[in-house]
């Protein structure tokens, strides 16, 4: 086993422990606001193992897929997660208004 097989699995198995875990509280959290905090992690879950499939795969066809996966879900991320906060405040405020 290589240094490079060592960090892949170092990076791939960070990467899976922590979308498992926002997995697990996005299951067991009761409100969407809770659940939202839960993005971040599941975004930096997702970095590992983008950074996992780099290592392995280097700079080739495959690794640059990934960088740009990874690049997008870096900035797309935040912006979901303020799109569905914004989403779920406006409908608490329509049912606590009897609008709904």
């Amino acid at each position: 086993m290589t240094v490079r097989d060592l960090v892949t699995i170092v990076l791939a198995a960070g990467g899976t422990a922590l979308l498992v875990l926002a997995v697990a509280g996005v299951t067991l959290l009761p409100d969407a606001f809770d659940r939202l905090h839960l993005t971040a992690p599941a975004t930096f879950g997702l970095a590992l193992l983008c950074a996992a499939v780099v290592v392995r795969e280097s700079f080739s066809l495959i690794g640059d897929k990934v960088l740009v996966l990874g690049a997008l879900s870096l900035v797309s991320g935040p912006v979901l997660a303020h799109v569905t906060a914004r989403a779920a405040h406006l409908a608490a405020e329509a049912h606590e208004d009897g609008d709904a």
